[in-house]
């Protein structure tokens, strides 16, 4: 079901149950058509479950929960206001917050964590009130009845099973950006000169050599588990810097020129390659007592690398390590859902839907035949994001394409095992996408985070074919560029014509905020443009993307604020772009 549709079905039963709403009598009714009509699930009777037993110091009765997606649902007649306590059978008066609060404690003590809801829901027919358990404290989201064909999209939590996912993997990747930050500020202290330039991109290259290794350790890339843990183990405190610089040399040597006389921890080691260990001149403090602990038995030992989201850790190990974000005290980043905000209607949609289509031929050999067409228009597909930060939106859009190429891959091996092929399945690549970004070391974990997106992806197809994938050495990458993005040529980055999508989040800095240079670098682009002065430094970024493509097939979207679809902006900006391009708006 595709957005449009959506909408006209929430509409429809927006509509429908407008007025009625009588709990004991339409509360399953109006539940199972939710779910099967807006959110398309099938078997909806078998997906939620209605009037389980829960034993309170009398039995009690869940009006509905929905095992797959942990959500508990307390259901109220349409008269009834949801803040406002209800008398209970038993004489107390709770209200229907409490009353769900009162249902989690008692499946605590009965069944255990596992069966503590993520998400409660307090509805009446006309509200729905959503309180998130994961953090408790926050208010509930409100939706009204007759608003859900605009905003069904919040209600999508009930079927969406990887948000649970997604969940653990933002637990996870915090944590990870955090143990990065302790390191960050224990090497800190090391250097000679902590204020040194060269000794600050030092320590950043550090922090992505070492996360890489962690993440090696932990997801087989190194081959043994913990192999970097204890090879830095056995040398302790007073070796450990020379270890690691030679650890780094060695990862940087293909084994058949390496000193044929290296130790067997050493020689173990298999060549990386992708010019992550490159840089030999990168400036390494002594590692004490306290930075081993933190490496070894907090980092490596008592921590998981191997289930971060890519995604999400390149931004967060960005903002960690970044001096500007770690002042402030944010954290900047795109988020997944928005993300998808942009790319889902930009290209992702069209291609589940392709697939979906393809699903359906019933010809064994037709279906092939689309399937292997298929898989290689995901592999020449090709993205640029020219303020690609630490590059989430390239790994996300990344991560996407792969998971199609893995579905389709399934349907084509029909269960079956692969002998004696030694041709490699996957067709996409890392190198089908580019970025410009103008922070050094936000554009090397932008690589860091596509190149454990790789490594993650090709575990999953190894799953799918039931045969072992080469990782390593890591093809070299350099197609994120560094550099101002309103300065350089975008088709000297990447050749417009065979680029096919153009997506990200530029800067937000609004007109009246933009520095000298800022301004100046968005009137020369404007230049002749009315009101040039006033438009805000995001507009730079469509400027040079409706410049790109124009007269090609290329396809764009941006996050970007509302002020330049509002107020004295949209003339300078929408007007050039629409007479000197010709562009227009697909959603």
């Amino acid at each position: 079901m595709n957005d449009v549709q959506q909408r006209a079905a929430a509409k429809h039963f927006a509509e429908y149950w407008k007025g009625k709403g009588y709990e004991k009598g339409e509360s399953q009714k109006f539940w199972l058509s939710l779910l099967s009509d807006v959110f398309a699930v099938e078997h909806a009777a078998e997906y939620i479950t209605f009037e389980d037993q829960v034993h309170l110091d009398h039995t009690s009765f869940i009006d509905g929960y929905i095992p797959e997606t942990h959500v508990l649902i307390e259901q109220k007649s349409i008269d009834k206001d949801l803040k406002k306590p209800i008398k209970q059978s038993d004489g107390t008066l709770l209200t229907p917050r409490q009353q769900a609060q009162r249902y989690i404690h008692a499946l605590l003590d009965e069944k255990g964590r596992d069966a503590v809801p993520k998400w409660v829901i307090i509805c009446n027919f006309a509200e729905f009130h959503i309180y998130d358990m994961v953090h408790p404290q926050t208010d509930p989201v409100e939706i009204k009845l007759e608003d859900l064909p605009t905003q069904y999209y919040l209600l999508e939590f009930l079927v969406r099973k990887q948000d649970l996912t997604l969940q653990k993997e933002m637990e996870i990747s915090i944590q990870a950006g955090e143990l990065v930050g302790k390191l960050y500020d224990a090497f800190l202290k090391e250097y000679k000169d902590p204020t040194n330039e060269h000794s600050l991109k030092s320590l950043n290259a550090l922090c992505v050599r070492l996360v890489f290794c962690l993440y090696a350790e932990d997801a087989g890339i190194f081959g043994k588990h913990l192999m970097f843990h204890d090879y830095m183990q056995q040398n302790g405190a007073g070796k450990a810097r020379q270890a690691l610089i030679d650890l780094f040399r060695v990862l940087d040597t293909p084994v058949d020129k390496r000193d044929p006389y290296l130790d067997d921890d050493l020689a173990a080691f298999p060549y990386v390659n992708g010019g992550l260990f490159s840089d030999e001149n990168i400036e390494i403090p002594r590692l004490n007592d306290t930075i081993l602990d933190l490496l070894l038995n907090k980092a490596s030992a008592a921590f998981d690398w191997s289930e971060i989201s890519p995604t999400i850790f390149g931004a967060v190990f960005e903002s960690t390590l970044n001096p500007e974000t770690r002042r402030s005290g944010g954290m900047h980043y795109t988020s997944i859902e928005n993300i998808h905000k942009v790319i889902d209607p930009l290209f992702l949609d069209e291609l589940k839907a392709e697939l979906e289509e393809i699903k359906q031929i019933t010809v064994t050999r037709t279906q092939e035949q689309r399937l292997r067409a298929f898989q290689e228009k995901l592999a020449s597909l090709t993205f640029l994001d020219p303020a690609a930060g630490s590059g989430n939106f390239l790994t996300e859009s990344y991560l996407c394409l792969r998971r199609l190429e893995n579905e389709a891959l399934g349907l084509l091996q029909h269960g079956q095992v692969v002998i004696g092929v030694a041709i490699d399945p996957i067709k996409v690549s890392i190198a089908q996408f580019y970025g410009i970004e103008i922070n050094d070391f936000a554009a090397t974990v932008a690589k860091t985070a596509l190149w454990i997106a790789e490594s993650q992806m090709m575990r999953r197809t190894e799953d799918i074919v039931h045969m072992e994938l080469d990782f390593l050495p890591l093809k070299s990458y350099v197609n994120i560029v560094e550099g101002n993005a309103l300065r350089i040529d975008w088709n000297e980055v990447v050749d417009k014509n065979k680029l096919n999508y153009i997506i990200g989040n530029p800067p937000f800095v609004g007109s009246s905020y933009c520095t000298t240079t800022q301004k100046a670098e968005i009137v020369k682009l404007f230049k002749g443009t009315q009101l040039a002065n006033s438009i805000d430094y995001v507009g730079g970024w469509y400027y040079k993307a409706c410049e790109l493509i124009h007269d090609t097939n290329i396809h764009c979207a941006f996050v970007s604020t509302n002020s330049i679809t509002q107020g004295e902006q949209v003339s300078p900006i929408w007007k050039t772009l629409t007479s000197r391009f010709g562009v227009h708006i697909d959603f």
